[in-house]
């Protein structure tokens, strides 16, 4: 966008681009999420910074500029939730000192979550306010306004917006069938969710992973459903139980009917991998598809490991996170049965005072949320930057909140309102205390510290690129490989790492045949077929050993190729040996049916890089 003439020019680039893929014009605005990169690029030309600054920390600069956005809307909902801006500040203080678990931004920095998750935080900030009770209806609109303009910066900035959105829409659905927030607002935000995603989707040019998305089917089946049962939170316990089963069941299948529907008449397909990997995931059926294997097989899509734990734990976060939740659930539940019951006895009604305290609606919202979000973390290591963060304010909320040292005091019969406050005020102040005093000059040493990039021989491979191939060349290779040539290069590609796209998956599985066994006569055949002129083969993934046996990149195109694995292990009995060596292995011999196709002209210790013949 800088590089271009004009705003317009630049625009028009991104929407008509064949510079990316090759052999395919694509429009970039729709198939990826960069409208953020095309604002900086406009705010970069308008601004008159031009001879002080660089775009590329112009940008570092605006990226972690957010990082505060975040950090200060993780102050704000603690804040909001407890009643005293002390707790704010051990929220943010526990982000910091935990930023190995909170956040990537700082050694990868452009990454879609890293521009989506401030705007999510400051969404969460102003649900939490909008769910207070007796707001001004002026107070009301402002705050559904910045919920709307939160959730749609959101969505603009991350492809999963959807799945995240999801998980949000559960948390209220399981709140509104037990009667712990009002309706009223509750459908406000459905609505909002919706429109924010259709408004992306006009923006994404009709986009039709979004249109597709299970959040507008289920958002839209939860409000069908509902006019459906009017008299749902009507009499007593086993009555309401009975309705409420029905209403689960009729918003599922409404969700899968509609969902269904929009996916055959639009003839969507652009993520059906992630559900592919949550079927094999979760354990319902095994599966050879290259696509999800991909995404089990690496470390970031598996299960949380458990030294997560033992980090969070040393700056006393996990323990309060588990001690708060521990009694916000049992409230939360005691407070479920009484809404369900409808029941009016004396008796109960007084057990239940405190509870109803310290379970407001925004409190309830965050239990909820961390509930959620703590399950995809546990299940997803991906996806532990949503739970980690929102612990922060949760534990941080729990420590300062009157009512849980209300509720505490009562059960072991100390209580007075002085005992709570000084409690209220002295915890969170001795655990400030604590980490300033274990991680504050850890964290003043790292500050001090300056790193330099070191990895020598990607530089001399990009530096041969851009210095011995001409500026139309088209490099196949590994999508992560390749977006680096790109970027250092301007070069044209094969595959990329979007993978939100059917036809680059199966683009991308092809490309990946230079690992696998297969012929010369093939490998080239396939290359040629996407325009290729160079190929790049690593050593790292034609000898890997970073995964184990069945889960490496080359296991992964045998078993789908129908090919036996290398190395001792089992294979499944349907597998049959392959008639050809491995294309990256044996094309390192020189043999006369690989040098009629290809021409090695760039060798490190690391990269291969093969000119391809073409053949009429």
């Amino acid at each position: 966008m800088i590089q271009a003439a004009s705003i317009q020019q630049g625009l028009h680039g991104l929407v008509y681009d064949n510079k990316t893929e090759s052999v395919r014009t694509i429009n970039i605005l729709e198939r990826m999420n960069v409208y953020q990169e095309v604002f900086l690029s406009i705010l970069y030309r308008i601004l008159p910074i031009q001879q002080y600054l660089e775009p590329v920390y112009f940008y570092i600069y605006t990226l972690f500029g957010l990082q505060a956005v975040y950090v200060i809307a993780l102050y704000v909902t603690s804040w909001l939730l407890s009643g005293t801006w002390l707790s704010g500040l051990l929220a943010a203080c526990w982000y910091i000192t935990n930023r190995v678990d909170t956040t990537r931004v700082e050694f990868t920095i452009p990454l879609r979550e890293n521009w989506a998750l401030p705007f999510f935080a400051v969404q969460i900030a102003a649900i939490t306010y909008l769910l207070r009770t007796h707001l001004q209806p002026v107070q009301e609109r402002l705050t559904l306004m910045a919920v709307f303009i939160a959730t749609f910066l959101f969505s603009l900035t991350w492809q999963f917006n959807q799945f995240m959105m999801l998980i949000q829409a559960l948390a209220l659905f399981i709140l509104d069938c037990l009667d712990m927030l009002p309706t009223a607002k509750v459908t406000w935000l459905y609505i909002i969710q919706i429109s924010g995603l259709l408004l992306v989707c006009v923006l994404q040019f009709f986009n039709s992973m979004i249109l597709g998305s299970l959040l507008i089917s289920f958002n839209a089946s939860v409000l069908v459903a509902r006019t459906i049962q009017k008299n749902l939170k009507k009499g007593g316990l086993l009555n309401r139980l009975g309705k409420l089963i029905l209403h689960v069941l009729l918003v599922l299948c409404l969700t899968l009917l509609i969902n269904k529907f929009i996916k055959k008449i639009l003839n969507l397909e652009s993520d059906e991998h992630i559900f592919k990997f949550l079927k094999a995931k979760f354990g319902f059926g095994a599966t050879r598809d290259f696509d999800a294997n991909l995404y089990l097989c690496e470390e970031a899509f598996g299960l949380l490991p458990l030294n997560t734990f033992s980090r969070l734990s040393d700056t006393l976060l996990f323990y309060v996170y588990v001690f708060v939740l521990f009694l916000m659930a049992v409230a939360a539940v005691i407070v479920a049965f009484r809404n369900l019951s409808g029941s009016n006895q004396v008796k109960l009604m007084e057990k239940m005072e405190e509870c109803t305290i310290t379970l407001k609606p925004d409190a309830a919202y965050s239990l909820v949320h961390t509930v959620l979000f703590g399950c995809l973390a546990l299940s997803t290591m991906r996806m532990k930057y949503l739970w980690t963060s929102h612990m922060c304010v949760f534990a941080s909320f729990g420590l300062c909140s009157t009512e849980v040292w209300k509720l505490i005091l009562k059960c072991v019969h100390l209580y007075t309102s002085q005992r709570a406050q000084v409690l209220k005020y002295s915890i969170p102040i001795i655990t400030l205390l604590y980490i300033s005093y274990k991680f504050w000059p850890g964290i003043m040493d790292e500050l001090s510290e300056l790193r330099e990039f070191y990895d020598p021989d990607t530089v001399e491979l990009m530096n041969w690129i851009k210095s011995n191939t001409p500026n139309t060349a088209v490099f196949a290779g590994s999508m992560q490989l390749l977006a680096g040539v790109k970027l250092c290069t301007g070069r044209t590609l094969t595959n990329h790492p979007h993978y939100e796209d059917k036809n680059l998956r199966e683009r991308t599985k092809q490309i990946y045949q230079i690992y696998a066994k297969r012929s010369p006569e093939d490998v080239h055949g396939i290359l040629r077929s996407f325009g290729t002129d160079y190929v790049i083969l690593e050593d790292s993934i034609c000898y890997e050993r970073r995964h184990s046996r069945g889960c490496r990149l080359r296991d992964l195109l045998d078993v789908a190729n129908g090919h036996i694995m290398d190395g001792l292990g089992e294979n499944a009995p349907d597998l049959k040996p392959a008639l050809y060596p491995r294309f990256c292995e044996e094309i390192k011999k020189n043999l006369p049916s690989y040098t009629t196709h290809f021409t090695r002209v760039f060798q490190n210790k690391t990269f291969h890089v093969y000119k391809l013949a073409k053949h009429k």
